[in-house]
């Protein structure tokens, strides 16, 4: 009962920077350019949930906090919401649905390009991030999830493209990222480290069978 009120007020959290922006539209209180606030906005909540999804397994691993794994998904699925939501923004208010216009700013704008294909990369893991799906793929389901390291990298790139100016919170987001993924290269390191270790030499299990006292 816990774990799902938990899990219920982790969801209403998500939402309230979405309901702030929606709030916002209605009021008229969004800036001289609701426009731009709406899209650089959703693609913040974007960022900054793909991130905190990404620190679900180093805050698990280094604090022993097993219960956040629960709520990985839920957060996977909402940096898939607000990235829609940021995708969706462009579409309508900024090429107003010239879809062909669109695909020449994907290619023309190399900002766009590395955006267009973070959330390319989000769409199969938002599909798949079901029951049923992780049953279907078996051991293939992890390894298309590592796919969310690929879009994390490019939304970041995307960020800082978009700036011009590497300061400020592109330059937070990109080291935020790189610990993450620091911490995940560390340790598939050492785990790597670890079973060479204990894999036996070759020769030693024969050697330990003619001296029973070694």
């Amino acid at each position: 009962m816990k774990r799902r009120l938990v899990k219920i007020v982790v969801f209403v959290v998500a939402l309230l920077p979405a309901a702030w922006l929606l709030r916002g539209l209605l009021i008229g209180d969004l800036g001289v350019n609701p426009a731009e606030t709406i899209q650089l906005q959703t693609g913040r909540w974007a960022l900054k949930f793909l991130l905190i999804t990404l620190a679900v397994t180093p805050v698990r691993r280094i604090f022993h906090w097993n219960v956040v794994i629960q709520y990985r998904r839920m957060l996977g699925l909402f940096a898939f919401f607000y990235a829609t939501l940021h995708f969706a923004s462009y579409i309508v208010l900024d090429q107003y649905f010239d879809f062909e216009g669109m695909m020449a700013d994907v290619i023309k704008r190399p900002f766009i390009t590395v955006g267009f294909a973070a959330f390319m990369l989000m769409l199969p893991l938002a599909l798949t991030s079901t029951k049923g799906w992780i049953r279907r793929l078996g051991k293939r389901w992890q390894t298309l999830h590592r796919l969310i390291y690929i879009s994390a990298i490019c939304a970041v790139v995307h960020f800082i493209w978009k700036g011009k100016v590497i300061v400020g919170d592109p330059v937070v987001y990109a080291g935020v990222l790189t610990l993450l993924l620091g911490f995940r290269v560390v340790r598939t390191v050492r785990q790597r480290m670890s079973s060479a270790a204990a894999r036996p030499r070759p020769g030693m299990a024969r050697g330990r069978g003619l001296s029973p006292h070694s």
